[in-house]
């Protein structure tokens, strides 16, 4: 295995980290607002909206490139003769501390999640790149089928790892090809998926569900449960889907460059995922906002939160060479204090992925 570029940074993982950001922060608000379930027609689209689109599809891409940032960390701490299982040991119980303190926030975050799984995928660094992916493929045809959303990721990471050890994003070029046709069968795969869960999209208003016999409330529960269950049964298709065409369109120059504000928030993904939920809760504490706002309002709170965190981001990197809480999370990975300033002249040249 010839070693990866120790200071080449991989913008096409910013991308994506960028991406996914976008998509958590929709599934989010909605439980941190304590938003009420839907009643009119447009709180009940867009809720449709984020169960065939969003809901399970953005936690997915962010586990598969955590499992790719895992095999980048622990490679490159090789390639340079340092302790990397005891480096990575640090770094996945840092970010494990850091998800306990979010956890009383947001119950739902994710990052003791992927510390746990991380330790326990820590084995499976050493094995052959074709195991790592036929395993990663079984458990998460079985943990998908059965719709167990927090053992996903393990598994996906998995799949990342063994995407790291193809080095697929360092030779995208060479597999454009690939790319293309797996793009295709994801997008054929996902809309039969969409049209599978749309028979089964509830049709009762929450307001109505008092009128309705005993009969037909349980089976409107059944639809409910069918519904998302399927919908996190295709997830894995949509999330593969999504991610390869925006590789696909990362290709093209002009893309990258409109897009260049999504690579930024993606390289400090660590402090916007945090960000995200300290402002949702400012926000909504100032202006007494939890429980009192609608589903559809809530996306317009997340675009506000967009606009201040790709400027924060824009603002921030031209000065500084990692977000906050990414520095902290690299002094107590290293023991040492990096500089944070751009301007320093002895900076190290540790690479971010």
């Amino acid at each position: 295995m010839q070693p990866i570029d120790l200071n080449k940074r991989i913008h096409t993982l910013d991308y994506l980290r960028g991406f996914a950001l976008l998509g958590i922060i929709l599934v989010n608000i909605p439980a941190l607002m304590w938003i009420k379930p839907p009643t009119t027609s447009v709180d009940i689209a867009y809720s449709h909206f984020l169960a065939l689109f969003v809901e399970g599809k953005f936690f997915t891409i962010f586990s598969f490139l955590f499992g790719v940032g895992f095999y980048i960390f622990i490679t490159r701490a090789a390639t340079k003769n340092e302790k990397a299982n005891l480096l990575f040991l640090r770094r996945i119980t840092i970010l494990f501390l850091f998800g306990i303190v979010h956890v009383y926030f947001q119950p739902g975050e994710a990052l003791t999640v992927y510390a746990i799984f991380g330790l326990i995928a820590l084995p499976f660094f050493k094995m052959r790149k074709e195991l790592n992916l036929a395993l990663g493929f079984i458990i998460l045809a079985f943990t998908a089928y059965l719709g167990i959303k927090i053992a996903m990721p393990f598994p996906l990471i998995l799949l990342g790892l063994a995407a790291g050890q193809y080095r697929i994003f360092e030779k995208l070029d060479a597999y454009k090809k690939k790319i293309i046709v797996f793009t295709s069968i994801m997008f054929l795969i996902s809309l039969s998926g969409w049209i599978y869960q749309w028979f089964y999209v509830p049709d009762v208003i929450f307001t109505s569900l008092n009128n309705l016999s005993e009969e037909e409330l349980v089976k409107h529960i059944a639809n409910i449960e069918k519904f998302s269950l399927i919908g996190m049964q295709i997830s894995p298709f949509v999330s593969a889907f999504y991610v390869g065409i925006l590789i696909l369109l990362l290709q093209l120059p002009f893309v990258q460059l409109l897009l260049s504000p999504l690579k930024d928030y993606g390289r400090i993904a660590l402090t916007n995922y945090l960000g995200q939920t300290a402002l949702i809760l400012l926000i909504g504490h100032t202006f007494q906002l939890i429980s009192n706002i609608n589903l559809i309002s809530s996306l317009w709170i997340c675009i506000g939160i967009y606009i201040l965190q790709l400027l924060f981001t824009k603002i921030w990197l031209k000065y500084f060479r990692f977000g906050p809480i990414e520095w902290l999370w690299r002094m107590g990975t290293y023991w040492t204090v990096p500089p944070l300033l751009k301007r320093h002249k002895n900076f190290s040249t540790r690479p971010t992925n």
